[in-house]
């Protein structure tokens, strides 16, 4: 027994000292943190090269043991060759003609769009380079959120076309609602045959727990200093007026957004299409809402044979509690998407 005392005491010791060695170490990491001078660092991708490593990879694949020594050989030595022959002109002073670049960006969006941190940092930087000649594409998945959070998200894009930037968007899954926003800046929108786009209307839902606390007898005061500067409320008693003023607010967002997308793209009958539906693919060519069928993988292959490809992302560092919290955000955002899909497109 006292063996037994004796050993949990000694576990006791060493689970205290574990502790506040990982302790300090959280704490000297935060510290670390707290003084860096960025808030995250931009990444640059040569997806151009990355496809042909793919290509030869799988021409290798084929061969036997004696064709591919034989083919390695060669390409070293095409490629030695090339670099030789690129020292030389660059000792000259021969300028090589370049081919225009392609940046590529992606935006995975959220019910409240934080992504427009990255992607707003992503577009200053390809500001900060691009000529006349060089394009950007956007792979974008959305099925939209708040207001203001696709406002700025779409505000961010349309600086590339004042910019004098072509821009494409493309869409693999979905841009509904606010992603639609986001995409009508776009000069060209491709989108999968199977892809939900539009969603062009408003929608909010308010919970109202009046009755359930009126029949505990409980009273909740809501003091407030303008007509409306509440309408519908959580816990008191909601009008007729309240209801009128929320519905009209609603109304009124739902027209910016269709003179929004109206502006972004005059030719497309707008009544017609702005009344909150969504459609695949296929479906929203033929409504003018999108201008090609294809996928995001299909463009940057036909691309790279005249540009240069450049994934860009902008990754931002997180704190320790935000690895955790966003974890679980990330989480409820994929519940939300997964009950939308299920109540607003048949299931496959």
């Amino acid at each position: 027994m006292e063996f037994i005392s004796v050993y949990g005491l000694f576990l006791a010791k060493v689970a205290t000292v574990v502790i506040a060695i990982a302790a300090l170490a959280l704490l000297a990491v935060s510290i670390g943190q707290r003084k860096a001078r960025h808030k995250g660092e931009l990444q640059l991708t040569d997806l151009g090269e990355q496809y042909r490593e793919m290509q030869r990879d799988m021409r290798l694949a084929r061969m036997g043991d004696a064709e591919q020594k034989a083919w390695s050989k060669q390409f070293k030595k095409q490629t030695k060759a090339d670099d030789k022959l690129k020292k030389q002109r660059a000792k000259a002073g021969a300028v090589e003609a370049t081919k225009p670049c392609l940046y590529v960006l992606d935006f995975k969006g959220s019910m409240d769009a934080h992504e427009v941190t990255s992607l707003r940092e992503e577009i200053s930087a390809v500001l900060a380079v691009a000529t006349p000649q060089d394009e950007v594409l956007l792979r974008l998945e959305s099925p939209g959120g708040v207001v203001h959070g696709y406002g700025l998200a779409a505000s961010q894009l349309a600086r590339l076309r004042t910019g004098g930037i072509r821009l494409t968007v493309a869409v693999d899954k979905v841009a509904a609602s606010g992603g639609y926003m986001m995409a009508c800046v776009a000069d060209r929108i491709v989108a999968a045959p199977f892809a939900i786009i539009g969603s062009i209307g408003v929608v909010a839902q308010i919970p109202n727990f009046h009755r359930l606390l009126k029949k505990n007898d409980i009273d909740v005061e809501l003091h407030t200093a303008g007509q409306f500067k509440r309408t519908l409320t959580l816990f008191g008693e909601n009008t007729e007026q309240g209801r009128e003023k929320f519905r009209e607010d609603l109304n009124e967002t739902h027209e910016l957004f269709k003179e929004f997308v109206h502006q972004q793209r005059p030719s497309l009958d707008i009544d017609s299409v702005a009344t909150g539906e969504h459609w695949f693919g296929s479906q929203a060519k033929d409504k003018g809402l999108i201008d090609a069928i294809g996928t995001s993988d299909d463009l940057l292959i036909a691309e790279m044979e005249n540009h240069e490809v450049v994934g860009v992302r902008y990754a931002r560092r997180k704190r320790l509690m935000d690895r955790f919290t966003g974890s679980a955000a990330e989480s409820v955002d994929r519940l939300l998407l997964r009950w939308w899909q299920r109540g607003e497109k048949p299931l496959l």
